[in-house]
């Protein structure tokens, strides 16, 4: 049997301050988060980034937060339920699929628990990060070797470290944004935003901006855009270290006084919508831009559970299928 397993960031689960720190603590407690020497950085977490961003982050959540739990739980159930129809009817009942989360439920190791009593004997590891990162993907490569560690009997393993330039994934967004436009009207610039990294991470090796621009040059060549129309960007700053840029809330800033007042903003390192694109963007992002002058902003909804979505995702993980 077949196994796949989805894995993203995490989510807290619940809107309050408490849930958020429990849910902060290991994920900026982990080295591939931040690099920064234990003894250094690990007091300053406790004593003062946990204590001031937990009920900021929570009143950011409340703000999104949906019946069904976060988006982030929400959309990541859809996606997972969209790829197992997908796969099921590709493979029938010889695949298994689990999500997991990094720093949340489910987790890694449970959910390859999950798979290996299932029978599963060859298992796809699918980090949903299309863009990959010492920071994301890493973390992810790092949770399955330790959940494997004490196996005796250890599984066919595959992990899929990127996507950032398969075809179909380029074509499901173009889709998106053309679908998008269509319904609301096409504006006069595409904004590109992606999650950042710090620049150290690149200067060491790390090919997520790299990444980043590949996907951006070929979705704008896929909707036919010139170099005028569109432009990329790096969100989710965090700390005082030197992230990459241009940053998106700066751009969105400065761009009415160079003359796009009309803007439709797409995220295409998020499989599904979270905090970072609902809060940040599809919010925040809406008030910089019209605060400075702009006079229209959409914001693309990530890809989420959608069927073509989950054929890309399918065609990833069983491309013989």
């Amino acid at each position: 049997m077949l196994g796949i397993l989805t894995v993203n960031t995490g989510t807290p689960e619940a809107p309050n301050a408490g849930a958020v720190r429990r849910f902060l603590k290991p994920f900026l407690s982990d080295r591939r988060v931040v690099e920064l020497p234990r003894l250094l950085w690990l007091p300053l977490l406790n004593g003062v980034i946990l204590p001031l961003r937990s009920p900021r982050s929570a009143r950011n959540y409340q703000k999104v937060w949906m019946d069904g739990g976060s988006p982030l739980t929400v959309y990541s159930g859809q996606l997972r339920d969209a790829l197992a129809a997908e796969l099921h009817q590709r493979l029938g009942d010889a695949v298994a699929i689990e999500s997991a989360f990094l720093y949340s439920k489910p987790q890694v190791a449970t959910a390859l628990r999950s798979l290996r009593a299932a029978g599963a004997l060859d298992i796809v590891v699918l980090p949903l990060f299309p863009q990959t990162s010492g920071t994301t993907t890493g973390a992810v490569y790092d949770q399955v070797a330790a959940a494997l560690r004490n196996c005796r009997e250890l599984p066919t393993l595959r992990l899929i470290s990127n996507y950032h330039d398969a075809a179909g994934y380029i074509q499901a967004l173009a889709a998106s944004v053309r679908a998008h436009w269509q319904s609301l009207g096409r504006s006069t610039h595409l904004l590109m935003s992606f999650h950042g990294i710090p620049e150290r991470c690149v200067q060491q090796g790390d090919p997520y901006e790299c990444h980043c621009r590949s996907t951006a040059d070929l979705l704008a060549k896929e909707l036919g855009l010139d170099d005028k129309a569109w432009s990329l960007s790096f969100q989710s700053r965090f700390g005082n270290a030197r992230w990459l840029t241009p940053a998106t809330d700066k751009t969105l800033a400065e761009l009415p006084a160079r003359g796009v007042r009309e803007l439709t903003l797409v995220c295409p390192g998020f499989a599904v919508d979270c905090l970072e694109t609902l809060e940040e963007i599809a919010i925040g992002g809406r008030e910089l831009f019209l605060h400075a002058g702009g006079q229209h902003f959409s914001y693309v909804p990530a890809l989420n559970g959608s069927a073509a979505h989950a054929r890309v995702l399918a065609q990833l993980c069983a491309p013989a299928a």
